[in-house]
C-alpha cells in the first residue's frame, strides 16, 4: 500500500513538500505541472517547479519526488519527459486531471478525458521515448461531463504505458464538490492491470477507512486532506499496521510552520511571502482553532519582520541572514 501526496498548483511547491513530508507517512509526492506546449523547454523550466532534482530528486526526508507534465502533443510531450529523466526524473507523470478553465481552454488537463485515443497517443509516446527503467503514472478524473466514458479513459492510458493510475473521482464538472464517487474508483480498478490510488475528499481515518472499502483499493493520494492535516498520511500509515499516534498537536506543527515562513521568506520576495504564508494557515484553519486565531492575526498583515515576531523567527532568521553573508 502506497500514500502518495497530490500535485496541487499553486499550493504544494517545494516547501509544503518538504515540510509535509518530514511529518512522515507520504511514500512519493508529485511536482506541480509543468505546462508542455509546443516545444522543447529549457532545464531552467523543470528546475524551477522541481528543484529538487538538484538533490536526487528527493525532499530532504528523502521522499522520491516525480515531475508532472501537462499538455497535448504527443512528441512533445515525450521529448520534455525524456529531458525531465536526463536531469534526474525518478518517474514521469502525466496530468489528465487539472480543471482549471485556462488549463482546459488551452487543451490541456481534463478536457483530454473527451479524447481516449489521443490519451493513448501520448502514454505510447512517452512510454516509447523515456528509458524503460522510469517508470510512467498518469492522474485523470472520471471525465470532463460525466464518468460515462471513464472507464475507455483509464484502458486507454494503461494500454498506451501508465503503470499506476490516480483517479481523482469526481468529473471536471464536479470540481471539488462533494462527494467524491469512490465507487467508480472500484470499477476502474476492474478494468485495468495496473495499481490504482484513490483521489478526493480523504479529509480523515474515517473518510480513509470508507474510501477503502468503496473502492476496494489499497493506494490513496491526499491532496487537501493532508495540507490541513499534516500528520494524516502518518496518521493512516498507523493505522495500516494496526497502531495509533497521537495526532499532531498545534505545539508540534507551529516548529514546521515557521520552517515553512522562514522558506517562504527565502524563495519570494517580501510582497509574496505573507500571502503564502497564510494560503497554508488558512487551509489549518479546518483541522486546528489555533489556526483560525492565527489566520485573524494575519489577515491584513502583510510586513514580514511582524510576522517574524508572530511566528518568533527573528533569531532563526538572523542567524541565516549572518550565514548567508
Amino acid at each position: 500500500m502506497q500514500i502518495a501526496l497530490a500535485p496541487m498548483e499553486g499550493l504544494v511547491d517545494e516547501i509544503l513538500r518538504d515540510v509535509l513530508t518530514r511529518v512522515g507517512g507520504v511514500d512519493w509526492c508529485v511536482t506541480e505541472f509543468i505546462r508542455v506546449s509546443d516545444r522543447l523547454l529549457p532545464r531552467s523550466s523543470f528546475r524551477k517547479l522541481a528543484p529538487e532534482l538538484a538533490s536526487g530528486a528527493k525532499t530532504r526526508a528523502g521522499t522520491p519526488v516525480r515531475v508532472q507534465l501537462l499538455g497535448s502533443d504527443p512528441v512533445c510531450l515525450a521529448d520534455n519527459a525524456a529531458r525531465a529523466c536526463a536531469l534526474g526524473a525518478p518517474a514521469i507523470d502525466l496530468n489528465f486531471g487539472c480543471p482549471a478553465r485556462t488549463v482546459n481552454k488551452s487543451r490541456g488537463g481534463a478536457v483530454l478525458l473527451n479524447e481516449p485515443e489521443l490519451l493513448h497517443a501520448i502514454l505510447r509516446e512517452v512510454r516509447r521515448t523515456v528509458p524503460a527503467d522510469i517508470p510512467v503514472t498518469a492522474k485523470m478524473r472520471l471525465g470532463f461531463n460525466s464518468p460515462d466514458g471513464a472507464l475507455d479513459c483509464a484502458r486507454a492510458l494503461v494500454d498506451g504505458g501508465a503503470e499506476q493510475l490516480v483517479v481523482h473521482a469526481r468529473t471536471k464538472v464536479d470540481g471539488y464538490k462533494p462527494p467524491a464517487h469512490w465507487e467508480w474508483v472500484a470499477k476502474v480498478q476492474e478494468v485495468v492491470a495496473v495499481p490504482v490510488f484513490a483521489n478526493g475528499d480523504i479529509w480523515s481515518l474515517d473518510d480513509w477507512r470508507r474510501c477503502r472499502e468503496v473502492s476496494g483499493v489499497e493506494n490513496i493520494m491526499l491532496g487537501r486532506g493532508l495540507v490541513c492535516r499534516p500528520d494524516l498520511a502518518r496518521q493512516i500509515s498507523a493505522a495500516i499496521n494496526g497502531l495509533e499516534v497521537e495526532p499532531m498537536s498545534w505545539a508540534c506543527l507551529q516548529p514546521l510552520l515557521a520552517d515553512f515562513w522562514l522558506q517562504a521568506r527565502r524563495k519570494m520576495s517580501p510582497r509574496y511571502a505573507p500571502g503564502r504564508l497564510k494560503q497554508w494557515v488558512s487551509m489549518l484553519t479546518r483541522s486546528y482553532p489555533q489556526a483560525v486565531v492565527l489566520f485573524d492575526q494575519l489577515r491584513r498583515e502583510s510586513d514580514c519582520e511582524r510576522i517574524d515576531r508572530l511566528l518568533g523567527v527573528e533569531e532563526k532568521l538572523l542567524g541565516v541572514e549572518e550565514g548567508i553573508a
